[in-house]
C-alpha cells in the first residue's frame, strides 16, 4: 500500500515538473501565426494583417520602428500567444516595415496620420468600432496618435517600453532611421529616393520633438482613455517621458521598473497587463 502510494504520489510530482517546464518553454517560443493573411486596400494602400483567437478586439502593434512587422510580437514576449485565448487579437505590418508585406506611400506631411489611417482602416475593414490596443516601442507615439485621432473607440491602452523624445539626443531617431530603415526601403522601392526618405523622417521626427512625439502634455493630461505603461530605459525608450506621462494622464497605472530584466519578471508585468485589460474590457452582451 505504502509502494503504491510513493508511485502515485512520484507521478504526480513528475507531472507537474513536465507541466512546469512546458509552460515555460511555452512563454518563450514565437507566436504561432497564421498562414498567408489578409490584406486590407485602399488607393495605393495595401496593409497585410493577421487575426488569433476571439474575444474583444485587440489591436496589437509591434516593436522595431519604422520595421514593425507581426513577427515582432515575440518580442519582449509572446504578445499573440499570450492573449489570443482570451481576445480577437489583430496585427499589421506597418506600411514601411522592409521585412513586412504592405505597402503605401511616404506620406512626406503626415507620416504618423498615415500609420493611424492604416490601424483605423484595418478595424474598419473589419467591423469593429470599439476596441483595445498594446504597442511596443514605436506602438508607444502610435497609440497617442490612437487615442487623439479616434478617442470614443480605444476602450483602453498598453504601452510598452514606449518610444519618446530625449533632448540630449535630439536627433536619435532621425540618425537612426536615416542608416538603418531608409536605404534598404529605397532598395525595395525605387520610385522612393533618399531625399523622400529624408523629409519623412525629418516631419516624423525633427520637427517640433518633444515629449511622446504625437501628441502634447496637455493632450495627455486631458486624456480619459484607461492606460497602462511600462517603462524601459534605453536611448529610444527613455525612462523620464514614459513616468512623466504615466503622472500626467488621469487615468494611467504603471508597472514595475524594470520588468524585463531579470527575465523572471516578464511573467508578472504579463499579469498585470492582464489584470488592467480585464478590468476596462466591456461586459459581454
Amino acid at each position: 500500500m505504502v509502494d503504491l502510494f510513493r508511485r502515485k504520489l512520484l507521478k504526480t510530482g513528475a507531472a507537474a515538473t513536465a507541466m512546469a517546464a512546458a509552460a515555460k518553454s511555452a512563454f518563450a517560443q514565437q507566436p504561432r501565426q497564421a498562414a498567408g493573411g489578409s490584406f486590407y486596400t485602399k488607393g495605393q494602400v495595401r496593409i497585410h494583417y493577421q487575426e488569433f483567437g476571439s474575444g474583444f478586439p485587440l489591436l496589437l502593434i509591434a516593436g522595431g520602428g519604422l520595421n514593425s512587422t507581426i513577427a515582432g510580437l515575440g518580442n519582449p514576449f509572446p504578445a499573440i500567444d499570450e492573449f489570443k485565448g482570451e481576445y480577437r487579437c489583430i496585427a499589421s505590418d506597418l506600411r514601411t516595415a522592409n521585412a513586412g508585406q504592405s505597402y503605401g506611400p511616404l506620406e512626406v506631411d503626415r507620416p504618423w496620420d498615415s500609420f493611424t489611417d492604416d490601424h483605423l482602416g484595418v478595424m474598419d475593414h473589419l467591423g469593429i468600432d470599439k476596441f483595445m490596443v498594446m504597442g511596443f516601442c514605436i506602438g508607444g507615439p502610435l497609440i497617442w496618435n490612437l487615442l487623439k485621432r479616434a478617442p470614443n473607440r480605444v476602450i483602453a491602452a498598453v504601452l510598452a517600453q514606449p518610444s519618446g523624445w530625449r533632448p540630449e539626443m535630439p536627433t536619435l531617431s532621425y540618425d537612426t532611421n536615416m542608416a538603418g530603415w531608409g536605404p534598404d526601403f529605397v532598395k525595395r522601392h525605387p520610385e522612393v529616393t533618399m531625399a523622400t526618405v529624408d523629409k519623412f523622417l525629418t516631419k516624423m521626427y525633427r520637427n517640433n520633438p518633444d515629449f511622446v512625439i504625437t501628441v502634447t502634455r496637455d493632450f495627455v493630461k486631458s486624456c480619459q482613455t484607461p492606460v497602462l505603461i511600462l517603462p524601459d530605459d534605453i536611448p529610444a525608450h527613455p525612462y523620464k517621458v514614459a513616468m512623466e506621462a504615466a503622472m500626467l494622464a488621469p487615468k494611467a497605472e504603471v508597472s514595475m521598473f524594470p520588468w524585463k530584466e531579470p527575465k523572471e519578471r516578464i511573467p508578472l508585468a504579463v499579469r498585470q497587463i492582464h489584470s488592467f485589460l480585464k478590468a476596462h474590457r466591456p461586459a459581454a452582451t
